[in-house]
């Protein structure tokens, strides 16, 4: 008896499992909005990508298709920030994200290669948006 239900929820806990692969690689992605790259190190393990936006709206796609074409072997820091808006006690960063390409980048960023990891920052606006 006890196999059987353990193999009952199995089951069930992959289906829902597939279910939600599944409806999220139906969506089609959005665009990103505008944006600009500010700055970009171009050598060394560890390199910072600066962005900056006029607006927070959908800052995961704008990280999504600033790191689509890293392929360098380091690992990469994309700060977005603000275009407008920051001042010396005011930062004006919305979103930070780490992406590894290579054995260098999972080593500089921690994470295992070809990962990414972001994260926003609540509460913070552009005057823009």
């Amino acid at each position: 008896m006890r196999t059987t239900h353990a193999a009952a929820i199995t089951a069930a806990l992959l289906l829902a499992l597939t279910a939600c692969g599944s409806e999220d690689d139906s969506k089609p992605a959005s665009p990103p909005p505008a944006y600009k790259v500010a700055e970009q190190d171009t050598t060394g393990n560890v390199r910072n990508v600066t962005v900056e936006v006029e607006s927070t709206k959908n800052l995961r796609a704008v990280f999504d298709d600033v790191i689509k074409d890293l392929d360098d072997e380091a690992g990469y820091h994309v700060l977005i920030n603000c275009s407008t808006g920051g001042t010396g006690t005011s930062d004006n960063r919305l979103a930070n994200g780490k992406y590894a390409v290579g054995n260098m980048g999972a080593a500089a960023t921690g994470l295992e290669e070809g990962a990414s990891e972001f994260t926003t920052n609540e509460g913070r606006t552009c005057p823009a948006s």
